[in-house]
């Protein structure tokens, strides 16, 4: 069609459009081969650039990947006022490979396509006509509006609407720049190959002709394009859409039920988690009555409540939803609202003290439920006239800002109000994942093990600058201790506390280090006692400047006191390697998941993959836990459990699970055929 359009002498000028709103999204990623040759595209993008009649991109909806590059190959563009446009193509372990490389630097300036490119982040219509990627921006009909703005350059020269002939800008010290923004990449990235080869790509743009550069965005597409990375992107790209299907372990549909509308909610308890809810939920539209019984709490909820909301809507460019949240120091104004999100102090008795008043407050009907991070979503229902009706929803700090809920199902919870708050979720801009009850649901019952072997590591002879160090390179934003100082060691010292682990250390030696029957470490209570409780005092596993301050520094006085602990409990230090550091670390949170799979608490390797992406800044480069113990094999994921577990036969979490085994005794198939064989597993038992 476009090769007569551009022949036929009767056509003077051409317009581009989609169809049904949309002027193109890219490729289709269902449709990536094994292997690249080439997007076919830039033979087409050559032939419409250097043709002697005008095109013009008429750009609605969208304009994404290849489609933002097919419109870069046309001599103008016209855009939509609500059209959106860029290259995500990085998010997807890739580079924009139809000269998105080299006509995005040549057309708005090397700093402000690197930072498209590198971050595949979407721009409006308006921010791209300030930039400079299209030529007009439109409210009316774009079609009818890049058909007039067509009929009016016809004839002239497009001598000067070829972007692939523009110099590339020159910069002050190019070397230098490239040098710090590769520099600036790569701590960004965290490990991610695709951004530097971005980096590279834009490069080439500056430092050699259109045509080399076309050839090095090519050969780096090649090699991103077979890369384990590019393979874990593209998983957890369609990860996020599988936990949409929601469904249980077993196979049955529970995204078949309906959904009731929640028009209005309310939100007990305004601490930091409270708080955000509450934003959330009033940015969602929803009438919001929060209530904090404290005076005080309530006063300073408001304001920080008001301040989240300003910031919030300062960014999405709205006015803040104020007139949407009512306050309460009393319970009772929540007797009319559709549902109810508790989320209080992590407190048993407490919050059933709560969902018994809700019970008896509530109207008929009511959803209750409860911001929980671990505790049994059944006990809080049986504390109800209407257990049917209570479900979980974890949100994850901060909880306005957080992309994961973990909405939890108790043996009693209805279909239609596990519906109601999977949907509240997604109006809420969440990605809700539907997970069963358990201790610790999917996510913190998976951390524990992970948490354990970083202490246990501690006391064999390593530092916790090794250990983090180790799990940072690998992609994690912040390794074990730092992220332990900045949430807070006393948070884990008080659930330690009320599950019977802290004890007076009256013994010496390897036994005082068993709870249970099975080891344990408590060093996070030793320094919890002498008041090192992280940032917040400014001790914790590292010294900081001050209390409150965000730099972490090696503490000369921890590493006396690992010494002293080890010469105490018997222990002889050991050097321990990288290797170590991250089998027994990952390894341990993998085989737990596996056991998550095998309970049926979580009905695939996706829903799994998806909370620690999400939730517990698992690098997305590397897809999740799960997608990454198919990468590195899982018989080699099971040779390294057995062989830890020979060494500390006390520690139960690196005993291999049974499913693992099953797996690996069928051929170890790939991830995607998961869900599958533990379906098949589970309508056996």
């Amino acid at each position: 069609m476009m090769d007569k359009a551009l022949s036929e002498p009767e056509v003077k000028s051409v317009v581009i459009c989609g169809q049904n709103g949309r002027f193109c999204g890219g490729a289709d990623i269902k449709e990536f081969g094994e292997t690249m040759t080439g997007p076919p595209l830039v033979p087409m993008l050559h032939k419409i650039e250097s043709g002697t009649k005008p095109v013009v991109a008429a750009i609605e909806g969208i304009a994404l990947g290849g489609g933002l590059e097919l419109a870069l190959g046309c001599h103008y563009r016209i855009a939509h006022s609500k059209a959106r446009l860029g290259l995500p193509e990085v998010l997807l372990g890739l580079l924009p490979a139809a000269g998105g490389t080299q006509r995005l630097p040549r057309l708005i300036g090397v700093p402000a396509a690197l930072d498209l490119i590198t971050t595949g982040r979407h721009v409006t219509a308006a921010e791209a006509l300030q930039l400079g990627i299209v030529d007009e921006v439109t409210d009316g009909n774009t079609v009818d509006a890049a058909v007039k703005f067509a009929l009016s350059v016809a004839g002239k020269s497009l001598d000067a609407c070829r972007i692939s002939t523009y110099p590339c800008p020159q910069l002050p010290d190019s070397d230098a720049f490239f040098e710090m923004a590769m520099q600036q990449v790569r701590q960004s990235a965290r490990g991610a190959i695709a951004p530097v080869a971005c980096v590279q790509a834009v490069h080439a743009a500056v430092s050699l002709p259109y045509t080399q550069g076309m050839k090095r965005e090519k050969e780096l597409m090649g090699t991103l394009f077979t890369s384990g990375q590019a393979r874990a992107l593209q998983y957890y790209f369609f990860a996020q859409r599988a936990v949409g299907r929601w469904s249980t372990p077993s196979g049955s549909r529970w995204d078949t039920s309906k959904p009731r509308p929640v028009h209005k909610a309310a939100v007990i308890g305004l601490g930091t988690m409270g708080r955000g809810i509450t934003v959330a939920l009033a940015q969602a539209g929803l009438s919001v009555v929060a209530v904090e019984t404290h005076e005080k709490l309530l006063m300073e909820a408001k304001q920080a409540v008001s301040g989240m909301l300003e910031r919030g809507a300062k960014r999405r460019g709205v006015v803040p939803a104020y007139d949407n949240i009512s306050y309460s120091c009393n319970i009772r104004p929540v007797a009319d609202v559709d549902l109810v999100i508790e989320a209080v102090f992590e407190d048993m008795t407490l919050k059933k003290t709560i969902f018994q008043q809700l019970s008896e407050i509530c109207k008929p009907g009511t959803f209750l439920c409860t911001n929980t991070s671990g505790l049994d979503i059944d006990q809080l229902a049986s504390q109800t006239h209407n257990p049917e009706l209570v479900v979980g929803m974890h949100f994850f700090a901060p909880a306005h800002v957080m992309k994961l809920l973990e909405v939890v199902y108790g043996p009693r919870s209805s279909p239609q109000a596990v519906a109601t708050a999977m949907q509240l979720g997604k109006k809420m801009d969440k990605v809700s994942v539907l997970v069963g009850n358990c201790r610790g649901f999917v996510g913190n019952r998976m951390l524990k093990p992970y948490l354990d072997q970083a202490f246990f590591l501690l006391e064999e002879g390593a530092t916790p600058e090794l250990v983090d160090r180790v799990l940072e390179e690998f992609g994690f934003a912040m390794g074990v201790f730092r992220m332990s100082d900045l949430s807070g060691l006393d948070i884990g010292w008080r659930v330690r506390k009320a599950d019977g682990l802290v004890v007076p250390e009256v013994l010496t030696g390897p036994s005082a280090r068993i709870r249970h029957g099975f080891r344990y470490s408590p060093l996070g209570d030793l320094l919890c006692e002498q008041g090192r409780f992280g940032q917040k005092t400014g001790r914790g596993w590292y010294q900081y400047d001050k209390p409150g301050g965000r730099v972490a520094k090696s503490d000369p006085w921890l590493h006396s006191f690992l010494e002293e602990y080890r010469t105490q409990y018997g222990l002889a230090a050991r050097c321990i390697d990288h290797q170590e550091v991250l089998e027994r670390c990952l390894y341990a949170l993998i085989n737990e998941g596996f056991r998550i799979l095998q309970d049926g608490i979580a009905a695939g390797p996706e829903d799994i993959d998806v909370i620690y992406v999400l939730g517990y800044s698992w690098p997305r480069h590397r897809g999740g836990p799960m997608f990454y113990a198919g990468l590195v094999g899982l018989t080699n994921v099971l040779e390294r459990l057995e062989h830890y577990h020979q060494v500390h036969p006390d520690v139960p979490s690196l005993q291999p699970c049974s499913l693992l085994r099953k797996l690996v005794a069928s051929g170890s198939p790939p991830v995607h055929r998961w869900r599958e064989f533990i379906k098949k597993i589970h309508s056996q038992l």
